[in-house]
């Protein structure tokens, strides 16, 4: 009986059995799922932002626009920006093309639901257009005459940008448009001047020269490239001038050396340029 008083309890234990799979379920990944989804989305809509130039931007946000349109200005929507374009002053300050300055005025600020295009912007940027389109007609002959002979024709290449009508003249290899390391024109550099003038004289808008060069082999003590593109520019407004276009239209002219190269290869010979740009109203 002793024996039996000394003996240690039996304990019984219940083991709880919990059912439902391992890690409390899978609830956690379609959360994790939807978290790296929205990131995603996050940063390409700051990479668009970014990458993209206002009319692309206005363009994205048109595609998911209602077929009706809402507002003459393209919207984001009610959500984060409050039913206002991501160009508007109050919503991106002073980042990028959101603002135009540290302390912008009325006459010089952001386009946005607050700072709508007037009628006259609008107008403007049709007149810039219907311009466009008949300088680049007289100059290529489209429909017609062209003011601009095939031979001067190898030397020109026409596009158009943020800043404007960009008409640009480079060197061929049996033609530059300027004596070697001399900022005197040859022939054919006078007759596309003549060409420039006219095709120019049928808009009003203010005009830009720039003059770039190719880069030099050698490096030299002292880089006489600011100087020649410079010249040569300045050399090509005398010309366009003294062929009948108004002074008071040039609105600025300068060099840039060899900083732009309008190919991969920096030596190349069509480096050697001349642009004459027709600048949008809004760019003076």
């Amino acid at each position: 009986m002793a024996g039996q008083t000394n003996a240690a309890p039996v304990i019984i234990k219940r083991k709880k059995v919990v059912s439902g799979g391992g890690h409390h379920g899978g609830a956690w990944k379609v959360a994790y799922a939807d978290f790296v989804t929205a990131m995603m989305a996050f940063f390409m809509l700051m990479w668009l932002l970014n990458a993209t130039t206002e009319k692309q931007r206005k363009g994205i946000a048109d595609y998911f626009s209602p077929t009706i349109p809402l507002s003459r200005i393209s919207g984001g929507g009610d959500g984060a920006f409050g039913g206002e374009s991501v160009m508007s002053e109050d919503q991106i300050a002073q980042v990028g093309t959101g603002a135009s300055s540290v302390k912008p005025s009325s006459e010089n600020q952001a386009v946005g639901q607050t700072g709508a295009e007037t009628a006259q912007d609008a107008a403007d940027k049709g007149k810039f257009d219907e311009d466009v389109r008949k300088i680049k007609e007289a100059l290529m002959g489209i429909g017609g005459e062209s003011m601009a002979s095939q031979n001067m024709m190898r030397h020109i290449v026409t596009r158009v940008t943020d800043e404007g009508l960009i008409v640009e003249f480079f060197d061929t290899e049996d033609e530059p448009l300027f004596n070697r390391d001399s900022a005197v024109p040859t022939e054919i550099t006078t007759e596309l001047a003549g060409v420039i003038a006219r095709v120019f004289g049928l808009a009003v808008n203010k005009i830009a020269v720039n003059g770039h060069l190719a880069t030099q082999p050698a490096v030299l003590k002292s880089n006489p490239e600011w100087d020649l593109s410079t010249s040569r520019a300045m050399q090509m407004r005398s010309l366009v001038q003294a062929a009948g276009l108004d002074a008071e239209r040039f609105q600025r002219v300068t060099g840039f050396a060899d900083r732009k190269p309008a190919l991969k290869n920096p030596a190349a010979l069509q480096n050697n340029r001349i642009e004459v740009i027709l600048l949008r109203p809004d760019k003076v």
